[in-house]
This record gives structure tokens, C-alpha cells and sequence, in this order.
């Protein structure tokens, strides 16, 4: 274990009182994509080049079917809607990671747009990047549903209706 000396320790709290984060509204704007890598996870829904006026449409007819009421039912149906995005932008990513696998993924090209798709498959050629890329999904479609079913025991709460808890059975398909 890494022990730090406390002389190491004071100039550490020196060196972060200088550090007071950007300070123009240009270095505020570059800074909150810093933690981007891809796009699938991040916390700022829409990223560049994306249609901002499907996103609130999507948005729109998401809150129209589900009716929330309380401010925890709209944010539960603002993350189903930001999920449901992100759900969008997978299948974007995969659709062009495939098509650009299928034509020859020369990772030398320079000559030829640069898509998500194009940026995770280079990003990950050594890696499972259709694995990863599935568990990426999985990840986005557990969170949609559960935000779906705690907004949906919410407002049988809230409207005195009995709401059926949704079950999980665990298979478990090894050979003993």
C-alpha cells in the first residue's frame, strides 16, 4: 500500500487550492465531456451532431403515454426517455460498426467519415467490441425497465391500485 508522506500531503492540498476549475463559459463547455469516451454511458444525453428535436419528441410521447404526475414520476420518465435514447444511438453504433467491418475495416483509412461506430470499433479492434457493445445495451435496457416498473409501483401507490411486482427467476443452465 502507498503510503503518502504528510509533506506530500500538504502540497497536494497546496497544489488544489490552485486548481479552480475552467473559468471561461468556452472551458465550462469543453470540460463537462472530459469523462466522454464513447457516448453510450454518458451523463449529457445528446451528443453532437444528434437531433435534439427527435430527442424531445421521443420525450414528449414518452411522458404522454406514462402521465407522470409528481416530480419523481417526470424524473423517472425523463431517464426512461434518456435510456431510450441511448438504446437508439447503440443500434446506430452497431449498424455502423458492422457496416464498417464489412467493407474492409482498414483501420489506415483516413479518406472516409468518421462515425461512433467506425471511432469504437478502431478504438476496440483488440478487444470484444461486439461484447462489449451488448453488454452495453443489456446495461441501458435494465435501467429503461427499471425505472419503468418503479414509475409504474409509484403510481399504483399514488392511485391506491394494487401493482403486481415484476418477478426474476434465476436459471442457472451449467452442468453438474
Amino acid at each position: 500500500m502507498n503510503e503518502v508522506s504528510q509533506k506530500q500531503l500538504e502540497a497536494n492540498q497546496q497544489n488544489a487550492l490552485q486548481s479552480t476549475g475552467p473559468k471561461t463559459q468556452e472551458g465550462k463547455v469543453v470540460s463537462k465531456y472530459n469523462a466522454l469516451k464513447h457516448g453510450l454511458l454518458s451523463k449529457e444525453v445528446l451528443l453532437a451532431g444528434e437531433d435534439e428535436e427527435v430527442l424531445i419528441e421521443i420525450g414528449k410521447r414518452l411522458r404522454t403515454e406514462l402521465e407522470p404526475e409528481t416530480e419523481l414520476e417526470f424524473m423517472l420518465v425523463d431517464r426512461i426517455t434518456a435510456n431510450t435514447w441511448r438504446l437508439r444511438r447503440v443500434m446506430r453504433v452497431e449498424r455502423e460498426m458492422m457496416n464498417y467491418d464489412l467493407n474492409g475495416s482498414d483501420f489506415e483509412i483516413v479518406d472516409t467519415p468518421k462515425t461512433l461506430g467506425k471511432a469504437m470499433s478502431i478504438n476496440f479492434a483488440k478487444f470484444d467490441t461486439y461484447g462489449k457493445l451488448i453488454r452495453y445495451e443489456a446495461s441501458i435496457e435494465r435501467g429503461i425497465y427499471k425505472a419503468l416498473h418503479e414509475l409504474q409501483r409509484i403510481q399504483a401507490a399514488r392511485t391506491g391500485k394494487k401493482h403486481n411486482i415484476p418477478l426474476a427467476i434465476d436459471v442457472d443452465i451449467s452442468e453438474k
